[in-house]
């Protein structure tokens, strides 16, 4: 409050709002501080901003309230009391002036912690995702069963969809690429077989051998392992070395005695001899 206001007031005997008023004016001043308008707030801090904000919306809403009513008394009273009127105007003015800011920072506010909000859910939906891509998936096949990561999933079906295409060479390095990156993989005793039938198909059939063999070493009772020790004797065959081609039949008859590969083998001796 002006001085000028004060002194209205003291020349008015008998009247006691001059304390009361003075008190809202000290407290319209308070709640004029502001906060800064595109301050980056958390979660938390964004509703006690907007309670604070409500709060000063209210104290100066009051003070408003309450200055109004001053002026209707002054207006009300005599010569001297109406020559404060002015000074309560101004006053009055300046109220509706920061109440007006007030309500624009809280407005500003909430629209913070509703981008605050949004930016979370966004965070969130995006985590999720990124937990879903890297679960583990069941995976069947060949009468196995086994988990696999999504992307290992992913890479190893990538490299049969080469060999399916007949990219052969492609094929086999996809495969070769799988196993280095996922040695431990319930997919691996099939990225050896598929890798070899795709070196056969490429006639890279020494490098196939070498496939098809680890298969045996690493896994010799995949349901796949027979038909790896077939594709041996085939490669053998194409390399021109017959007897190294009925010594694999050989094998296999004596270790898969009851699977179509031995009894193909079985055929295939019968021919030579």
């Amino acid at each position: 409050m002006s001085h000028v206001l004060a002194d209205g007031f003291d020349r008015l005997p008998g009247r006691r709002w001059k304390p009361v008023l003075i008190a809202w004016a000290g407290a319209a001043v308070l709640a004029g501080a502001a906060l800064p308008a595109h301050a980056l707030f958390s979660d938390d801090e964004a509703r006690r901003a907007i309670l604070e904000l409500r709060s000063r919306v209210d104290a100066q809403r009051q003070a408003l309230e309450a200055a109004e009513r001053q002026l209707r008394e002054l207006q009300s009273g005599g010569e001297t009391a109406r020559r404060g009127v002015f000074d309560v105007v101004n006053q009055i003015e300046a109220l509706r002036r920061e109440l007006a800011e007030l309500r624009g920072q809280q407005e500003r506010v909430a629209r913070d912690v509703a981008d605050l909000q949004r930016q979370q859910r966004d965070a969130l939906a995006a985590f999720d995702e990124r937990l879903r891509a890297l679960e583990p998936v069941k995976v069947s096949i060949d009468g196995a069963e086994f988990t696999a990561r999504p992307d290992e999933k992913a890479a190893f079906e990538a490299a049969m969809t080469a060999l399916r295409a007949s990219d052969f060479p492609r094929a086999a390095r996809m495969y070769g690429d799988f196993l280095a990156r996922y040695p431990a993989s319930g997919y691996a005793a099939l990225a050896l077989y598929w890798q070899g039938n795709a070196l056969y198909a490429a006639r890279q059939y020494q490098t196939a051998i070498e496939s098809y063999q680890r298969l045996l070493d690493q896994f010799p009772q995949h349901p796949r392992a027979a038909e790896a020790m077939l594709a041996i004797a085939s490669c053998q065959l194409e390399l021109k070395d017959a007897k190294a081609a009925r010594a694999t039949w050989q094998a296999l008859i004596t270790r898969y005695p009851d699977t179509e590969a031995a009894a193909t083998a079985r055929e295939r001796l019968a021919r030579l001899r």
